[in-house]
């Protein structure tokens, strides 16, 4: 099949190699426009761009969808098919219409639950036990189009966003290499959406950083897990900001009051949370300073239980 590809981040390559692998033809690779990154603000390509180039696929990095110049480009490339993977931009009615096929889209969630813009991480932020992939149509609305295939999995207890990323993209491959031959063959089913049962995974944002220690100590921990890597979860021990990469939850509990510094050594930092419910902060980064293990942190600045 000649399938036109969009997406940007590295969640959305094993989509565009599982296609390629399948044998379709890759017609062109939508993607954002490159973006400065680090201090010296160079220019850097998406993921897909670079995988798309090494694969000698025409890449395309349109700045706008809405006024016929993408459109004008889609119609020259006649794909049948136009599969989206974390494009990040809205595609206009036209283009949705424009493919023998339509458009279909790898969302990373079991819609209708989180749709929209970072449904991996509200998924650990909210404390779900299990998510996945859906495979849609497309339409209009964001992630609201009707559901071709899902594929479930357990979220691990200690699994951190950056890693559940890494499983959803492949998975999200293979499902989507299934899905499209259905598609092809004219056997994919198609199910509507619950619109009642929708919610929404809205963009990340630094408010969301920091840690209450009057939140139970599980909650706390699915804060630290589905921040990563960005804002990531914050906190002041002995004054001092520090980023929170790694925690536990332990099973006893305590009298004291939450925020209060049960103990602090080799193991890390043991906090109590809301309920007696108790935290060990095992990895941190100071503002200005490293990553670095809990215990390394203390070395410098040491804590006193309570």
């Amino acid at each position: 099949m000649k399938i036109l590809f969009m997406g940007t981040p590295d969640f959305a390559v094993p989509s565009l190699r599982a296609l390629l692998e399948a044998g379709h033809t890759i017609c062109g690779a939508f993607t954002q426009p490159d973006k400065p990154k680090n201090r010296g603000m160079k220019l850097q390509a998406s993921p897909v761009k670079e995988y798309a180039l090494s694969e000698n696929i025409p890449v395309f990095q349109p700045v706008k969808l809405r006024d016929g110049t993408a459109l004008a480009c889609i119609r020259e490339l006649d794909p049948e098919l136009i599969v989206v993977a974390a494009y990040g931009r809205i595609l206009p009615e036209d283009i949705l219409a424009y493919p023998r096929y339509g458009c279909i889209n790898v969302h990373s969630s079991l819609l209708p639950k989180y749709r929209g813009a970072a449904p991996i991480n509200w998924a650990i932020l909210n404390g779900e036990e299990e998510t996945g992939v859906t495979i849609m149509h497309m339409a209009p609305e964001l992630d609201a189009g009707d559901i071709i295939a899902q594929r479930a999995t357990p979220i691990g207890p200690n699994e951190t966003a950056p890693e559940l990323f890494d499983r959803l993209a492949q998975m999200g491959g293979e499902l989507l290499a299934e899905t499209v031959a259905q598609v092809q063959a004219g056997t994919a089913p198609r199910r509507a959406q619950d619109a009642a049962q929708a919610t929404y995974a809205p963009m990340l944002s630094r408010e969301l950083s920091p840690l209450d220690w009057s939140r139970p100590a599980q909650a706390l921990h699915d804060q630290v897990r589905g921040l990563l890597p960005w804002p990531a979860a914050v906190a002041e021990f002995g004054g001092i900001r520090c980023k929170v990469f790694s925690t536990d939850v332990l099973e006893d509990t305590a009298d004291s009051a939450p925020g209060t510094v049960v103990e602090a050594g080799k193991t890390g930092i043991l906090m109590v949370c809301g309920g007696g419910s108790l935290l060990r902060v095992r990895e941190l980064q100071p503002d200005g300073k490293k990553r670095m293990a809990a215990a390394d942190f203390l070395r410098g600045h040491p804590l006193s239980p309570g």
